[in-house]
């Protein structure tokens, strides 16, 4: 029974306007950019953007070298209250010991809690330069996992504004044809003269 109220709705229809025609493909449209379209536009970002990250942080590693240091700057005694508690560090002073014997000094980010003479891990460029670590496995996952879900879902509202655009348009058509259908036909049921 279903089958043959389907079948009947996609016959010519005297009532159906052209501008329900154009509504209803626009759905069917719609449905298939939100389930495939908007989908594979995400992951084809994600893969692209995990791409260039894991460059990225490939450049980084290759450029970038872990030193055990000392810390020789003063370090404050405590965070600013805005900074207090979680994982936060700041700059200070440190030097550390060359391959060829020689030391050298920079001012690198440390952990907070970090004293005076205390040794930690910091991350320098080719140039001596403190630098933040280079970009991890997870970080790259994560920030390819955020462009595509944000392309998905920016794709999926521009489909829906879009289909709500074109309902819109279809709606003004759809009252306008109806407007000048009953213009033609009251006359005929009221008598009365246009």
């Amino acid at each position: 029974m279903r089958t043959r109220i389907r079948v009947r709705r996609l016959r010519r229809n005297p009532l159906h306007r052209r501008s329900d025609v154009v509504e209803a493909w626009t759905v069917l449209a719609v449905a298939v950019l939100l389930l495939l379209g908007a989908p594979l536009l995400g992951a084809a970002t994600a893969w692209w953007s995990y791409g260039e990250a894991r460059a990225t942080a490939v450049e980084q590693r290759a450029e970038r070298h872990r030193v055990r240091a000392t810390v020789v700057g003063t370090t404050p005694d405590a965070l600013p209250s805005v900074q207090a508690g979680g994982d936060h560090s700041y700059r200070a002073a440190v030097r550390w010991s060359t391959p060829d014997g020689g030391e050298r000094s920079t001012t690198a980010r440390v952990p907070a809690g970090t004293r005076h003479g205390d040794r930690v891990d910091v991350w320098l460029d080719s140039r001596g330069r403190g630098v933040s670590p280079p970009v991890g496995d997870a970080a790259v996952w994560q920030h390819s996992v955020t462009i595509g879900a944000c392309t998905t879902l920016g794709a999926a509202l521009t489909v829906l504004l879009a289909h709500c655009a074109v309902r819109r348009v279809a709606l003004r058509h759809r009252m306008a044809e109806w407007e000048r259908d009953w213009a033609l036909t009251e006359p005929r049921w009221t008598h009365r003269r246009a």
